[in-house]
């Protein structure tokens, strides 16, 4: 078995190393999380053209089919009931509302569904979080190996807070 750089498992490895490695795991943490973004605004983007579609085909529906639909259900209503021309024509047009209130229904359904992704902001937060914990990872500085002539220096841990 062996540590994601090839060197052993168990092994001592330098800072150095530890280090190059940290910074190559959270680069592809990174890389993962900007992918994790786009294949979430993907999805949101899909959700908002299905709700551009269902509306679209809400108004060519109704536009299209209005003159058809509402003389062949017109006279087809005036035959079958003997009413008046007038009314049967309404309820041809009353026919073709609650078909295109039924799609722009399913419209409204989708849009909800888009404006609710929160994908992007999810990933955000999770990128923030992961840049707050490597500033705390920070290698502190080491204290210079002392000469004959120079005192000693010693190194002070910083504080985060």
């Amino acid at each position: 078995m062996s540590a994601p750089d090839g060197s052993p498992v168990g092994a001592e490895r330098s800072i150095g190393q530890l280090f190059a490695s940290a910074t190559a795991e959270m680069s592809a943490l990174v890389h993962d999380e900007i992918a994790l973004a786009k294949a979430q605004l993907k999805q949101d983007v899909k959700r908002g053209a299905t709700s551009g579609g269902a509306f679209s085909a809400a108004g060519v529906l109704l536009l299209f089919s209005l003159p058809m639909l509402n003389f062949a259900l017109a006279y087809g209503i005036r035959t079958w009931s003997h009413w008046n021309l007038a009314i049967c024509f309404l309820l041809s047009f009353a026919a073709n509302v609650l078909v295109a209130a039924g799609l722009a229904l399913i419209g409204v359904v989708f849009a909800k569904k888009a404006k609710k992704g929160q994908g992007p902001q999810k990933v955000a937060a999770s990128v923030k979080e992961t840049a707050g914990v490597l500033q705390n990872a920070k290698p502190h500085p080491r204290p210079a190996l002392p000469r004959d002539d120079v005192p000693a220096i010693e190194a002070v841990g910083r504080s985060s807070s």
